[in-house]
C-alpha cells in the first residue's frame, strides 16, 4: 500500500512540477526570447498541450488507483480527495480543448498574426478571453493537483511505522570496521 501511495505521489508531483515549470520558465521564456510572438505562441501551444494530456492521462490513472485498498480510509477525506482527483483531468480536458481547437479557430479566423489585429476586435477579444479563460483552468488543475498531493501525503505519512524492535540506531552494529 505505501508504494502504491508513494507511486501517486510521484505521478502527482512530476505533473505538478511541469505545469509549474511551464508556467514560470517556459512559457515567459519563450516570449522574451524567441524573434516572433507567432513562434512562441506556437511553442508555448506546444508545450501546454503536453502539460494538459499528461494531466488527463495522470488524472486518471491517480482516481483509478484511489478506489485500490481504501477499506479503513477516511470516507470524507477519500471523497475529497477524489473530488480533487477528477477536477485534475477535468481542468486538463478544458484546457486541451480551448488550447488545442478553439484558439487555434479564433486566430485562424483573424488571417494575420494577432500583434496585428486592432485590441478591440471582436476576434481579439474573443482570442483574449479565451487565453484568460486558459490560464485560470490551469490554475485550478495545479491548485486541486497540490492540495490532493498534500492529501496523499498526509495519508501516507499518518500510516504508523511497523515496530521491529528497539528504535535505537546501533552504530557499531550496523558498521563494523
Amino acid at each position: 500500500m505505501k508504494f502504491l501511495s508513494n507511486t501517486r505521489l510521484l505521478l502527482l508531483g512530476l505533473w505538478l512540477g511541469a505545469a509549474v515549470f511551464f508556467s514560470f520558465a517556459v512559457a515567459p521564456s519563450a516570449f522574451a526570447v524567441l524573434p516572433s510572438r507567432e513562434a512562441a505562441g506556437a511553442m508555448v501551444s506546444r508545450s501546454l498541450m503536453i502539460v494538459n494530456i499528461s494531466g488527463l492521462v495522470i488524472g486518471l490513472i491517480l482516481l483509478a488507483s484511489s478506489f485500490a485498498g481504501t477499506l479503513a480510509a477516511n470516507r470524507i477525506l477519500l471523497w475529497a480527495e477524489r473530488i480533487l482527483l477528477i477536477i485534475l483531468p477535468a481542468a486538463c480536458a478544458i484546457g486541451l480543448f480551448i488550447g488545442t481547437f478553439w484558439l487555434p479557430s479564433v486566430k485562424a479566423q483573424m488571417g494575420r498574426p494577432i500583434d496585428e489585429v486592432a485590441v478591440e476586435d471582436p476576434l481579439r477579444i474573443q482570442f483574449n478571453n479565451l487565453h484568460e479563460y486558459s490560464v485560470w483552468v490551469l490554475v485550478l488543475g495545479i491548485a486541486a493537483a497540490l492540495i490532493a498531493f498534500f492529501m496523499i501525503a498526509g495519508k501516507t505519512s499518518a500510516t504508523p511505522a511497523p515496530k521491529t524492535g528497539s528504535t535505537d540506531f546501533d552504530f557499531d552494529k550496523e558498521f563494523k570496521i
